[in-house]
């Protein structure tokens, strides 16, 4: 479908999945027993991870007592056991996910966490939302490298420069706009600036496979 993206892959934490709150209470109990006290300003620093930057980060934080890959391994359990109990998503999100699937289009899930967080997820939300997904334990190197996303387009059969991305972290949006690939950003606590192939936005509400049609069109009309 040449007046359409070829392929739309979707960002799991803080764009499909409102985990963001999640993860921060996930990182207050984790932090806590070593007497830190892990605040917004901790969340922002890691957030779009990859977690192995979080374990360090929380490691050195914390007296480096343990080790980096103990703080990643305690995280990464604890927000499985949070997800699997609890999965918000992001308004708009999944509604414009099975519209574009209504229209032929193709999607995946392409996530800096590792599988066991995406499966959890999926559990609640339905393993048949996306064709297939894409978790850091898929990849050689996660975001911000470009791999997921390059990926991602080879397994859909698409040509990542005619495809779009959905990111809300620098981590994210940086791994995007390295693979070729349009985005469209939702940040969260952060900033970006468009340029030709980058577009911000507020909310996923916004969007439709009608304003989409629009923006592949001209990837510059108004949001």
């Amino acid at each position: 479908m040449s007046n359409f993206f070829e392929a739309v892959f979707f960002d799991m934490d803080g764009l499909l999945v409102d985990s963001e709150p999640e993860w921060l209470l996930s990182e207050i109990e984790v932090t806590k027993p070593f007497g830190y006290s892990w605040e917004e300003v901790d969340q922002i620093a890691c957030l779009g991870g990859p977690l192995s930057k979080v374990g360090q980060y929380m490691f050195d934080k914390c007296g480096q007592q343990k080790s980096a890959q103990y703080f990643t391994q305690t995280l990464i359990e604890t927000q499985v056991a949070r997800m699997r109990g609890n999965t918000p998503t992001m308004p708009g999100a999944v509604e414009l996910v099975r519209e574009l699937q209504s229209h032929g289009i193709k999607t995946a899930l392409v996530s800096a966490s590792p599988r066991n967080i995406v499966d959890a997820v999926l559990d609640n939300l339905g393993h048949d939302l996306f064709p297939f997904s894409i978790s850091s334990d898929d990849v050689v190197n996660t975001k911000p490298d470009p791999e997921a996303y390059l990926k991602a387009a080879t397994k859909s059969g698409s040509e990542i420069t005619n495809c779009l991305v959905f990111e809300d972290s620098l981590t994210g949006m940086n791994a995007a706009i390295a693979s070729g690939a349009y985005l469209i950003g939702v940040p969260h606590l952060v900033s970006i600036a468009e340029s030709p192939r980058v577009r911000v936005i507020r909310s996923l509400e916004q969007l439709s496979f009608s304003k989409l049609t629009e923006l592949k069109q001209d990837f510059s009309t108004g949001i």
